[in-house]
Parts: structure tokens; sequence; C-alpha cells
């Protein structure tokens, strides 16, 4: 594409240089060649143009990009994510149920639809307008799958679970497995505890690889409209989680946690059961949230604490050896027994 047709497709961005320069693709500043387009955020970003021979870039106004060819933008990252899209499109498989895929009697797949090698659709269930299910998808009986969506390789979406339009399921993700849930019987010996509930995923979730939603007990473990998960999350049966939420690589949630919109989990933090995570809220990598959280709080460390109260005891902590020198220092003057 040329740069004022790319920059027109960004919503009609700036061009500052040779508007006709022709771009090929997409690099980082130190890989681009001569006819790629790269992206800066700002001046810090820009000296390190100097010596590089990427072609194009996307920069915010008045940076110096060493006089090449420039889209000038507000937000620099997000026009190149989207510039990306434009120069590098996905490809599609082809419309229609490949011959070793099996496909119920009494499933629907629209007409626009793509199953792929060796994928199942099961008993009851539904796959909608321009879905795609790649190779070795297994869904299950009675599952409603919307418009649009993209399940990668491997994924399994088991039986009664509804996912909405435009979602996104990385390889390997498990959606509707049973929770986790045990009694002890007479024998002091562990009986399963029947999950016969589902999951309900809202319209433009993405779902990263090897992440699982368990099914609820009873009622539905819910994932509202466009919250994105990483990979190697865990989302425990009957939890609720709000609109546009984020849960960062290996974060657990469990079961009948109820999570508000926008809440932010970093990666390997998480929150026990039956709690409430209001809209908002932000919790720290390696958070353990063991209390309700308020909206807009910001929780960081094990037990969760705090951001103002954790960043000032980890500051004692750094000191503490020396306390404690000069603790024995005054016990000794005073004559303690424990000096």
């Amino acid at each position: 594409m040329q740069l004022s047709e790319l920059a027109k497709a960004l919503g009609g961005r700036t061009v500052d240089g040779d508007a006709t320069f022709e771009v090929s693709g997409v690099a980082t500043l130190d890989d681009g060649g001569a006819a790629d387009l790269g992206f800066v955020r700002g001046e810090k970003f820009a000296i390190a143009l100097a010596d590089k021979a990427i072609g194009a870039v996307i920069a915010p106004v008045g940076v110096d990009v060493g006089g090449r060819p420039v889209i000038r933008s507000g937000n620099p990252s997000l026009d190149f994510a989207r510039a990306t899209g434009l120069l590098h499109p996905v490809a599609r498989p082809e419309v229609g149920v490949h011959p070793s895929a099996f496909v119920s009697a009494t499933a629907t797949v629209d007409a626009s639809a793509s199953i792929g090698p060796l994928a199942s659709v099961g008993a009851g269930s539904s796959v909608g307008a321009g879905s795609v299910l790649h190779a070795n998808v297994a869904v299950g009986d009675d599952v409603v799958i919307g418009q649009d969506c993209v399940l990668h390789l491997g994924c399994c979406v088991r039986e009664g679970t509804r996912i909405g339009n435009r979602v996104v399921l990385q390889p390997g993700c498990v959606i509707g497995g049973d929770g986790f849930g045990y009694e002890f019987d007479e024998k002091g010996e562990h009986a399963k505890v029947p999950q016969v509930g589902n999951v309900v995923v809202g319209d433009d979730v993405e779902v990263g690889a090897n992440s699982t939603i368990d099914r609820a007990r009873l009622g539905s473990t819910r994932i509202g409209r466009g919250t994105k998960i990483d990979n190697l999350v865990q989302i425990a049966h009957n939890v609720e989680i709000g609109e546009h939420a984020v849960f960062i690589s290996q974060t657990g949630i469990a079961g009948s946690t109820r999570v508000g919109n926008r809440v932010f989990f970093m990666a390997q933090s998480g929150a026990s059961g039956h709690l409430e995570i209001g809209d908002g809220a932000f919790i720290g990598a390696r958070g353990g949230v063991i209390d309700d959280v308020g909206a807009g709080e910001r929780i960081w460390g094990f037990p969760g604490l705090p951001e103002r109260t954790w960043h000032r005891s980890q500051a004692i902590f750094g000191k503490l050896t020396e306390i404690v020198r000069r603790i024995r220092r005054l016990e000794k003057r005073l004559g303690g027994d424990d000096a």
C-alpha cells in the first residue's frame, strides 16, 4: 500500500514526506528493511532510528524521524497494530465442512462457516455465519457458537456452552470443563460434585492458549463482553466476569467470585472464592486477593494490600536487617536480657 492509502485507512492521518512511498510490510526498527513500516512512541525511541534501514514509520507529531516518510499519529502503537492488520491480513480457510470433519445430523452450520480437518460439532449445536473451526476443534452437544468466531487448533468446547459473536479461542482452550468440586463422603473419601451448569461467553472475548473456563456447578460461569484472557489462565466454576476485564498469564480466579468491569489482573495473580472485585480494580503481579476489593482499588502482594501500603512495606522490608541491628544495640545499651 502507498503510505497515503494507509494513512487514509487509519482514519485520515497526516503524512509527512513522500505520500506515495509503498509499504510492503511491518517490522521492528532493528529488523526493518527499506520497504517496511515501523513505529516510534516518542523522542527517546526516535533516537534509535539514526542507523536503521527501515523505510517509513508511524510517529507522534513533532518527533524527528530522520527525513523518512511518516504517518503522524496521536497513538502510534495502536495505529501500527491496525496497519499490521491491513498489511498482513489473516488467511481464511475455505468455506464449508472439510471431508474429514464430523458434523452431527442435528447440528446447524451456517453456509459461510468453515469447519476444518478432523473437527467435530456435536448434536444440537450451531455454528454461526463466518465462524471458523480450525483442525481438531471439538464442539460438544447443544453448543451455540455465534458469528465470525475463530476457534484455533485443538480447542475443546463442551456441552451447553454459549459463545457470542467475534470470539477468538487460541489453541488448546478448554471451555466448559467440569468445575473442581468434591465433598468428603462417609468413608472420608472424595465424592465428586456434579457440575451441571454451563459457560456463557460474551461478544468480542479472546481466550489465550491452554486457558480454561470451567462450567458452573449450577447456573452459569459468565465472561463479559470484550474481556481478554491471556495464556494459561484458570477461571473456576460460577465465576462471573464483567465487560472488558483483562487477565494476564497464569492468573487464577476461584469459584463464585464476581469480577467487575475493566478489572485488571496482572501475571500470576489470583483471587480466592466467593469474593467481590469492584469495577476498575487493579491486581498487581503475583497479587493474592483474599478479601473483597472495592471499585478502583489497586492491590499488590500476598496477602493483597493497598498499593501504597504494599510499597511502604517493601521499603521497610529492605531495611529489616539494619533495623534488627539497631534494636540489638539499643538492647545492649539498656541491659536487656535478650541482647
